[in-house]
């Protein structure tokens, strides 16, 4: 097999388009929990603690000079980034419990009674003198 026909055969995978969907679709959803975070959620919280913004939150190490920038450690920006991951955990957290219990609800749900099936000719035969026997009686 030449290594453009294996190559083919890798890429179009059930498992590979699968999961290059679920990277874009991350992706998307992470912009989307970003802005929530950002936008939403971290302007009433800088608001409570008295108007501090946690980007801006920073450290100064050196000051800057007239051929160098200022040497900071930016751990408000480390702080926005826990805060972030925080909640895009609870956010998959939930969308796998929900998930899961849909595949509860699956299982539990009863499954159509089987039809049994046909007796073979030695059950029928049996059942024949079985029958005959108690007629006897």
């Amino acid at each position: 097999m030449s290594m453009l026909q294996e190559f083919k055969s890798f890429a179009v995978k059930g498992n590979v388009v699968d999961m290059a969907v679920g990277i874009i679709v991350g992706a998307a959803f992470g912009k989307i929990v970003s802005s929530l975070v950002e936008d939403v959620i971290m302007p009433p919280i800088g608001l409570l603690i008295g108007g501090v913004n946690f980007s801006d939150l920073a450290i100064t190490l050196q000051e800057a000079t007239a051929g160098a920038a200022a040497v900071t450690v930016k751990y408000g920006k480390f702080l926005q980034t826990i805060i972030d991951f925080t909640i895009i955990a609870f956010a998959i957290f939930m969308a796998v419990k929900a998930i899961n219990s849909l595949k509860k609800q699956e299982e539990a749900a009863p499954a159509a009674p089987a039809v049994p099936p046909p007796p073979s000719a030695e059950e029928r035969l049996l059942t024949e003198i079985r029958d005959l026997l108690q007629t006897k009686k």
